[in-house]
């Protein structure tokens, strides 16, 4: 199936378009339509010339040199810091020579519609082998865990899809947004020609608004990237804040152990409701209902803002509450 990146994309997080469809929800909003980490890292305190100067080089190896420990690079000059994963994913394909990209979804739209924006023939598939497609993608996008469904693939099986796509001159990308907090092999310690890795910093950390992610490749791609995103692409300050936070194993192991535990109060919840959890990962979980709709009014109309699917429309997509407040208010709706 051919992929246009013409149409706009529905975004979580959109507390605008929330209060417009429910104007009458008490406040506070709770905001449960995106995989954002609810606990957020605890900022250090910020020297004032963060703001004031230029980030310097040695800004900037810092937090490339905790990348690579948090993420297991063995180099990190196969490391690229910007702001954002978002920017990355749209660089991306600027740097590829015209060609068929495969995106194996359903999952993250931004993919596809960058890649049908710079150019390509994009293409949706259902899995690794390409049994979708006439002929031989050039490119292969897959989100691992993918969101919204939360499936993945090992890492045997991602490094046989790389191998292969490099020995005919391509490329994977793997998006890694939501591995961090997961029990899964990344593909970070594994990097070789023809694999880029995308790596989330917003999600794990709960600092969307800081605007840092990463991508890992190998150095002479990475060198590429970066000359794409130009100088000072990232701030002081999320260079400072990136920097402690990677650096802190123990918080991360931590917020693993309790996003786990709240994934599990989150299906009991769901289960209660008559949903039946599809998948997700320890940032979000996705359900069906019987009346999806019926219940994105109701959670809407109580100030509860999920996250629907045209294209599915009994399911929905629950972040995790930030508090006891938050978890007491979504449970009085979902008895």
């Amino acid at each position: 199936m051919s992929v246009s990146g013409a149409s706009p994309i529905a975004h979580g997080g959109d507390l605008d378009a929330a209060r417009t469809l429910f104007p009458d929800a008490p406040a506070p909003w709770i905001d449960l339509s995106t995989g954002i980490n609810p606990v957020p890292y605890p900022c250090p305190p910020l020297e004032a010339s963060a703001f004031r100067r230029l980030p310097s080089p040695a800004d900037l190896a810092a937090l490339k040199a905790a990348a690579a420990q948090a993420y297991g690079v063995v180099d990190p000059a196969g490391i690229v810091a910007a702001p954002g994963t978002q920017i990355l994913i749209e660089t991306l394909p600027r740097l590829v020579a015209q060609g068929r990209v495969a995106v194996v979804g359903p999952t993250y739209a931004e993919h596809a519609a960058a890649w049908a924006r710079a150019g390509h023939a994009v293409a949706a598939v259902s899995d690794l082998d390409m049994s979708d497609l006439d002929v031989a993608a050039d490119v292969v996008v897959v989100v691992n865990p993918n969101n919204p469904d939360g499936r993945s693939w090992d890492a045997a099986s991602l490094l046989a899809c790389a191998a292969r796509q490099h020995a005919c001159g391509g490329l994977l990308v793997v998006d890694e947004a939501f591995a961090d907090l997961e029990s899964l092999d990344s593909l970070g310690p594994r990097l070789r020609p023809g694999l880029v890795v995308l790596r989330s910093f917003g999600k794990t950390y709960g600092l969307a608004g800081l605007r840092l992610g990463f991508a890992l490749t190998e150095p002479g791609l990475a060198a590429r990237i970066a000359e794409a995103l130009g100088p000072w692409a990232v701030s002081g300050p999320a260079l400072a804040i990136g920097h402690a936070a990677l650096s802190d194993a123990a918080w991360r192991e931590a917020a693993a152990l309790a996003r786990d535990a709240d994934a599990d109060r989150l299906d009991r919840l769901i289960a209660r409701a008559g949903g039946r959890v599809v998948g997700g990962t320890r940032l979000f979980r996705t359900a069906d209902f019987p009346d999806g709709p019926g219940l994105f009014r109701r959670l809407g109309a109580a100030g509860i803002y999920v996250r629907r699917f045209a294209a599915a429309p009994s399911r929905l997509r629950f972040g995790l509450p930030a508090d006891r407040t938050e978890w007491c208010r979504l449970s009085r709706v979902l008895k």
